[in-house]
Formats: structure tokens, sequence, C-alpha cells
């Protein structure tokens, strides 16, 4: 392999801002030819345009990124045939590649996927992880195919969960994990040594893209579960409850907590005072100690308790969706 191998990179969410920072640096075999993001979006209450993670950390290397508004376009398709790569690879870009795109490299496209296949295709294989208290996930290098996220696996890097990872954190390590990895992974699929496996089709899970209304704490569930929520949707959409006082509701997002055995009715509000909140489950309790009520900044729970008359509210018990 005398010459190097011309990377282009597309890819927009955080997980992806480690292995677009080192496949930057130069290298024997690789050579970074090019960085496809998505278009800037407005954010925040003003709205202000801001570039994706990949865009912004690309720009702070100098690199003059592509912000790709349709990744199958007749000009997107000539520009990336006119850089003559021999990977396209892809790591949480944000749109489907169809045949057009996906023939273009001469050793085809790669993805990088933060979960291991078969297990977790989809959108949140991150959070679905955590929700489902998993012992460990990975990520997974594969070909890219029409199918979403069903082609031949080239490499699975697998990582031990300890059970109080958020997912913030874990698409940070989980990007790290695959950094490390990802000059020996082209190089091994060029040269014949990381050849495709395919995938058993037996074993495949689905996840979904995660909505807002998937952040609602279900009183009914086992604290376990509820608990392992406060961390599957950290920071979005967050593990949400309510409080009514009165006519009044005020909503709160539970950040960090804590699991206690107990049994009392679900939703019971078992202890509120300076020793801690705790609030009654399906099954235990769960003792909640970093929570931002709504319109308010972060806190711990007990600081909550102090500015608030908690003898007068009730938990409002949300029901399961069907």
């Amino acid at each position: 392999m005398a010459e190097k191998l011309r990377v282009y990179f597309m890819g927009s969410g955080q997980i992806a801002v480690p292995i677009v920072q080192t496949l930057s640096r130069p290298g024997d075999k690789l050579e970074l030819i090019g960085v496809g993001t998505q278009p800037d979006r407005p954010s925040g209450r003003r709205c202000r345009l801001l570039p994706t993670p990949v865009g912004a950390a690309a720009e702070s290397l100098g690199w003059r990124v592509d912000k790709i508004e349709s990744a199958s376009s007749p000009e997107f398709e000539a520009y990336l045939r006119g850089l003559s790569p021999d990977f396209l690879l892809v790591v949480s870009f944000g749109q489907l590649l169809r045949e057009n795109i996906l023939s273009i490299p001469r050793y085809g496209c790669v993805n990088v996927h933060a979960s291991v296949l078969p297990k977790y295709r989809g959108a949140s294989p991150i959070s679905s992880a955590l929700a489902n208290r998993d012992p460990y996930t990975g990520v997974t290098f594969m070909k890219m195919v029409k199918k979403l996220d069903a082609g031949d696996i080239y490499r699975i890097l697998k990582y031990p969960l300890s059970g109080h990872e958020r997912c913030d954190e874990l698409e940070l390590q989980l990007g790290l994990l695959a950094a490390v990895n990802v000059h020996d992974t082209l190089e091994g699929i060029a040269c014949g040594m990381l050849p495709g496996v395919a995938q058993d089709e037996s074993q495949v899970t689905l996840t979904h893209k995660i909505k807002k209304q998937d952040g609602r704490i279900i009183w009914s569930w086992p604290a376990e579960k509820i608990e392992a929520m406060t961390r599957a949707y950290y920071p979005w959409p967050g593990a949400t409850m309510t409080l009514l006082f009165g006519d009044r509701e005020e909503r709160i997002t539970v950040h960090s907590a804590h699991v206690l055995p107990g049994d009392y009715a679900p939703g019971t509000i078992v202890r509120a005072d300076k020793n801690g909140f705790f609030i009654a489950c399906g099954a235990g309790v769960l003792e909640l100690l970093e929570i931002t009520p709504s319109g308010r900044k972060t806190m711990p729970a007990v600081a909550y308790l102090n500015g608030c008359r908690i003898a007068d509210a009730r938990v409002k018990l949300e029901e399961e969706e069907n």
C-alpha cells in the first residue's frame, strides 16, 4: 500500500468529533481529504445559527467544512467523485446515503455505529443501552448498504458499562474508542485483513428516534428503570415528573437519582426534608439527587425542598402509552 488511503469524512454528532480530530492528524497510511456535515441549524431562544459539533471541531482544525444540504444531490455526487476517495467514513451524519454515493469510494462506505450490532440498529443506540441497563455496549465498524445499519460487520469494539454513565458522557467515550482504532480498522479493510461478516438477522433489535415524551417518568415502573432513564435521557429530553400543588403544576427534570428498597404505592412521597427527597415506584424507592425545576437552574433536590411547601404537593401519576 504505497499511496495513502484517501478518506472523506461525513459526521455531525458529538460522537464523531474525536474521530475527525484523529483523522486530521498526519498519518502514515491515511489522508483526510475532506469533511462534510449537516448545515448550521437555529439554536436557542434567539434561533442563532450554530454549526454541528463536527462542523465546529473541523473548522477549529482549519478545515473548510462542506455543509451538505442533500447527500443525494447530483452536485454533491459530482463533487465527491472528483475527490476520488478510497473510503467514505460516516459517523452520526444524519442523512441516508443512496446507491449513487455508496458506490463511489474504492473500498466502500464505512459507518461507525454506537452499538454492538445487530443489537440496537437505528437512531438511539446509546440511550437504549443505558435505559435497558445493559452490562456493555460498544462501536461497530460496518459496510454501508441501502438498508439502515444492516451491512457486513468489519470490526466490533466492546465497552463495559458500570451502571453510572450518562448518555452524553458515554457518547464521548464511544467516540474516543472508535477514534483510537480508526486507522488500524480502515487499513485492515483496505488490505483484506478485516473482511466483512454478515449480520445475524435473527438477532436484530431496532431503536427509534428519541421524542420528548419518552422522558416522562411512569411511577408504576421499577425504581431501577426510572433511575436508568435519568442517565439515558441526559441531557435531552431528560427524565421528567410533575408535582401538583393544588391547581398549580410544576414540571421537574430529574438528572440524578439513587435506588433504595421500599414498598409503597407508586408516586407516594415517602420523605421530603433536609435528609432527602424520596418517591415510591412500582418496585422500590427513588431518591432524587439533582433536579431542574421548570424555569429555574439545576440544583440538589434537598435545596429545592427548602423553597417549596412540599407538604402540600403530590406526584402526578402519568400513564404508560400503549
